[in-house]
């Protein structure tokens, strides 16, 4: 099979008769074989029986369902288990990506030989509101990330399956598929300029606050490629030296009291000195970092298994 398309949506029963009829419509006249999946998240309105008409017409069109609404990452980590295309495209179910763009996607994994590549929209058709933080958030995983991409959290992506199957996506780790792809060795990353639609039925389904979100995901997946396998690395690194800096100042504050009593100079008690208290917290400080830092990586060596979702439904061959 050449393609496997995956389409995450919730509630979006307008739009998935257009979108289906679209992507035959692009597959035939290429010649492509292919399967769409439809991997519905928890929708309360008809999504699920549009799904089900659709695979009945034809067999190409096939559905997972699952039991309540878990998010998007999760509805793409159950695709990318379930993809059996050569290569592996996304796309919401908005009709805002225009399967129009899948041929060529599929030529710059197939001939040009990119392990994934992810679209641009360049011209949107978003209020400022969202504009002006997405190009703020864009422009910060790129420091971070090291891809020069302009646009990662583009649903309009194309993947190698070798890829999908070698990374986990969760939470709202979507945002950074390409970082993910990254970090397990997946590092030919393109980019492409896709044609973005203004939204033809319903609402958008994300909020201001997915761009907080994001920023601290960003810094958990920096956090967990960096140290993820090696915890020690960072919190004992972090422990040793606040144990280190407490334990001599302490005995620095012990010292200058030896230092005045043998001077003859007035002294005190070394407790009542709260440079004293500060250096016993800091080795308290220290040691808990260590300790955090060995469970970490006991955790971390016993850890196995995904993530595990309810599903209530399915469709297949």
């Amino acid at each position: 099979m050449d393609i496997s398309v995956i389409v995450p949506l919730f509630n979006e029963a307008e739009s998935l008769p257009e979108l289906a009829q679209w992507i035959e419509r692009v597959m035939n006249d290429n010649k492509i074989s292919y399967e769409v999946i439809f991997v519905n998240d928890g929708s309360t309105d008809d999504s699920w029986n549009v799904i089900n008409k659709l695979h009945e017409k034809n067999p190409c069109m096939k559905g997972v369902s699952f039991r309540r609404n878990y998010g998007k990452s999760p509805a793409l980590n159950t695709g990318f288990a379930r993809a059996k295309g050569d290569v592996v495209i996304t796309m919401d179910a908005d009709l805002q990506d225009s399967p129009d763009e899948i041929p060529e996607l599929y030529r710059m994994i197939t001939v040009e030989g990119y392990d994934l590549v992810s679209g641009w929209k360049k011209k949107r058709y978003d209020p400022l509101s969202k504009t002006i933080p997405t190009k703020l958030f864009n422009a910060t995983a790129r420091k971070v990330s090291g891809i020069k991409l302009h646009d990662f959290n583009c649903g309009l992506k194309a993947y190698r399956n070798e890829v999908v199957k070698h990374i986990e996506v969760y939470g709202d780790m979507h945002r950074y598929i390409p970082y993910l792809a990254k970090s397990v060795g997946f590092k030919k990353i393109g980019e492409k300029v896709v044609h973005h639609q203004a939204r033809k039925y319903g609402t958008s389904k994300f909020g201001l606050n997915r761009f907080v979100n994001g920023y601290l995901d960003l810094f958990t997946l920096w956090f967990m490629s960096s140290f993820g396998a090696k915890p020690m690395h960072f919190f004992g690194f972090l422990g040793s030296i606040m144990f280190l800096l407490g334990f001599i100042a302490t005995i620095v504050v012990g010292a200058m009291k030896l230092y005045f009593m043998y001077s003859g100079q007035p002294y005190h008690l070394v407790t009542d000195s709260p440079y004293f208290y500060l250096s016993l917290t800091a080795m308290i400080i220290g040691t808990q970092l260590f300790l955090a830092g060995f469970i970490g990586e006991l955790i971390a060596r016993n850890a196995q298994g995904r993530n595990h979702y309810e599903i209530n439904d399915e469709i297949t061959d």
